[in-house]
């Protein structure tokens, strides 16, 4: 039962609670290899549910990146959607980064568990099996061949398409968005530099076909530094970056979703509101899922953020309109 009750905020930015569309672990978990089953995708789950509360985090999306095809039939079903609470964040579904990514634009991704959609839509079934029903995302590469039938079925199945590790030219991409996709993964990173001849994916910024889509670009992996098991290969964090171990290959970021959105403001000189949008508007609209969350509109849920004014640190996190987290304040 539901009861009123007034808060005293003392000046604080209240914010709605950020949403995170790819964490592919933290805080010691690697979603890609440490699920074998249900009571391991539950622990997973509430120690990277829990952990990224004290970052503000509501909802997010667990992220499984190229796997062979035994992989996924064996994580999927066990990463379900489930509501936050103080067992942790809202899971939306899965993010799966791959296997249908360019060998050229590979990243950390092994080159063994790369294939082509060459069947379209039925590859995509066939390669993650019957946990197919809980992803929400995945990030392919449109210029192989059976991607654009691929993407096709993706959307009619209600599956977020997003464009990565690619070598796509602009009208490629440009095709992949009138197909239905409608999200970038890592922006600039595992793609072709902008080039005036053809700007590739990154000219689809300025392109009318993709003007009511969002960027997708935080990666986040909250790791100290050391050597870690990340799916099917081993990384070494060093610092705020983490790179295949051994080399200079990188792997993503090592940043919390506050240490982001700092970055993103000072990078950007953005407003404060522009700012938090991102955090939390801007996925919610890639997911469909604005009526609901990333708003403090009426009606939406009730998942907010308390920050500090002057570094913007997370004081409090709600969800429901319940608090969850609060941070050792003194």
């Amino acid at each position: 039962k539901w009861t009123t009750k007034r808060i005293d905020c003392q000046g604080r930015i209240i914010t709605p609670g950020f949403i995170d569309l790819q964490i592919n672990g933290a805080f010691g978990v690697d979603f890609s290899c440490d699920i074998k089953d249900k009571e391991s995708a539950d622990q997973c789950i509430r120690t990277v549910g829990r952990g990224i509360l004290a970052h503000g985090v509501t909802s997010y999306c667990p992220t499984v990146v190229t796997s062979p095809p035994e992989v996924y039939s064996t994580i999927l079903p066990f990463i379900q959607p489930r509501k936050g609470g103080k067992d942790g964040a809202t899971v939306l579904g899965v993010h799966v980064e791959g296997p249908f990514i360019n060998l050229e634009k590979k990243g950390a991704h092994p080159t063994q568990c790369i294939r082509s959609p060459t069947e379209g839509f039925k590859s995509v079934r066939e390669m993650y099996g019957p946990g197919l029903k809980n992803v929400s995302i995945i990030t392919l590469a449109p210029e192989l061949e059976g991607s654009m039938d691929a993407i096709q079925g993706c959307v009619e199945t209600g599956i977020l398409v997003s464009l990565g590790h690619t070598q796509a030219t602009l009208s490629e991409g440009e095709e992949a968005v009138r197909r239905g996709a409608g999200l970038i993964t890592h922006l600039f990173n595992a793609m072709p530099s902008f080039h005036h001849r053809d700007p590739g994916l990154i000219g689809l910024l300025t392109s009318t076909k993709l003007n009511n889509n969002k960027i997708q670009g935080m990666f986040n992996i909250c790791f100290q530094d050391g050597k870690y098991q990340f799916g099917q290969q081993q990384i070494e964090v060093r610092g705020d970056e983490a790179y295949v171990a051994g080399t200079s290959t990188l792997t993503g970021s090592v940043a919390t979703m506050h240490k982001s959105i700092l970055k993103f403001r000072k990078s950007s000189r953005c407003s404060l509101v522009e700012c938090l949008e991102a955090a939390s508007l801007h996925p919610a609209q890639a997911l469909g899922i604005d009526k609901t969350k990333g708003s403090l509109n009426y009606g939406s849920d009730a998942d907010l953020v308390f920050l500090e004014p002057a570094d913007l640190g997370v004081i409090s996190t709600w969800i429901d309109g319940r608090m969850v987290y609060e941070a050792n304040c003194t």
